[in-house]
């Protein structure tokens, strides 16, 4: 690097911008001492034999164990490719948003190897402190957007070759402050961690309250002498189409996720996407479902949010009869598997587009719900529950910003913790 003369706030010029005048610009070619990609192990459906990191398991800064795949029982390994705490894992190739991954091995399992989609990184302790910095700077913004540029390939095929790695630029602080910005940064970690730990352990709950609530299973106080009652869903819905013209210009327009996972907004539709000149206008507490994709669980339920979104016709739009049910507890009620499966009975036919749910058979799907007191009952259990996990969820997503600006800062020199 060509040194710079220092400015009178103590930073200097560099080909990455201004930077503390005791800081240093180095190419990774300047700071690796070996790159090496892991095993050629073919895939495996056991889950007996030695585990195998790969691409879908490095996610930006950490390792996910979720879903691993195995060798097969009696396959060796090669002991080079075992995984050490502390590894650096750069992912080389992947799709085009996602190549370029780098994560750190912190042991999440007791035994694994690597392969050769995967290069694990050694670095010279003469610039670099750790490989928990150098996780860090691989994730920072400065460094994304290089490596961003220097991916080859197609949308689902590319890479990032050694040529085009070697002159990625780094930002390196003294060794002492990387220590410090890798402590910092690793409190973070540790609170996202832990908050994200009790989310998994709120979501299991919420399951299990949800299994035993809407299934008769558990009673709250004061019903248990009272019997669920068998109904159509013709008891408790009203069919309630409220036919729009199609508009002339954009227009806030919804769709409902598969998988129960809610609807979905598209605030600017065109019109002239649509042959259709009629459609349907949804209002807060309507039962929605997609006729298309009934049998993959496409229904919901419509909140404040959704109040004045249109429709096509292969959504019907459905009201309570609210002597019977209530939108709050058919919220929960309608995610259970058995509702799927009752949605999956009256879609006949091949896969697909070609499965289209029968609008007459849908209310004469029978169900099994309590009086409606007690669906107000449960519907206020399970919404405290719920409101748990997106406070939650909210304090992981706050934690997860604070960290990504505290990344900008002090990975840049724009923020210093001097030793």
């Amino acid at each position: 690097m060509t040194n710079r003369k220092a400015d009178n706030t103590g930073y200097k010029d560099s080909p990455l911008g201004k930077i503390p005048s005791d800081w240093e610009v180095k190419k990774l070619k300047e700071i690796l001492i070996e790159g090496r990609l892991g095993g050629n192990y073919e895939n495996a459906e056991a889950n007996n034999g030695i585990p195998v990191i790969k691409m879908g398991n490095l996610d930006r800064g950490v390792i996910k164990t979720d879903k691993v795949q195995y060798l097969p029982e009696d396959n060796e390994c090669n002991e080079e490719d075992i995984l050490k705490e502390n590894d650096l894992l750069f992912n080389t190739r992947n799709t085009l948003e996602l190549v370029g991954k780098v994560a750190i091995w912190k042991n999440e399992l007791p035994f694994a190897v690597y392969n050769s989609n995967l290069m694990r990184m050694k670095f010279d302790d003469k610039w670099i402190q750790s490989n928990a910095y150098m996780n860090y700077a691989f994730n920072s913004h400065y460094v994304l957007s290089q490596l961003k540029g220097r991916a080859t390939g197609t949308t689902s095929v590319a890479a990032i070759y050694g040529r085009d790695l070697d002159s990625v630029r780094f930002l390196l602080s003294p060794l002492s402050e990387q220590t410090r910005i890798a402590e910092v940064l690793s409190a973070w970690d540790k609170a996202i961690s832990n908050v994200q730990a009790t989310i998994e352990q709120v979501e299991q709950r919420n399951k299990w309250l949800m299994q035993e609530l809407l299934t008769a299973k558990r009673r709250l106080k004061g019903f248990e002498g009272t019997k669920w009652g068998n109904k159509k869903l013709s008891d408790c819905l009203n069919y309630t189409p409220r036919e729009v013209p199609k508009p002339s210009s954009s227009f806030f327009a919804l769709g409902i996720r598969s998988h129960a996972k809610g609807i979905f907004h598209k605030n600017d539709f065109e019109p002239e996407d649509l042959a259709m000149d009629v459609l349907y206008e949804v209002m807060e507490n309507d039962l929605i479902v997609n006729i298309t994709f009934a049998w993959e669980h496409a229904i919901a339920i419509a909140g404040k949010q959704d109040d004045g979104g249109l429709v096509s016709h292969r959504f019907p739009t459905y009201t309570f009869k609210t002597k019977n049910a209530i939108p709050d507890f058919f919220r929960y009620f309608i995610l259970q598997k058995k509702f799927k499966y009752q949605l999956d009975l009256i879609s006949p036919g091949g896969a697909g587009r070609n499965r289209v749910m029968s609008k007459k058979d849908f209310p004469k799907i029978e169900v099994a719900i309590p009086s409606v007191e007690e669906q107000k009952a449960i519907a206020n259990i399970l919404d405290n529950a719920f409101n748990e996990l997106s406070l939650l969820r909210n304090k992981r997503d706050k934690l997860k910003e604070q960290k990504k600006g505290l990344m900008q800062v002090l990975l840049t020199g724009k923020k210093r913790l001097i030793v």
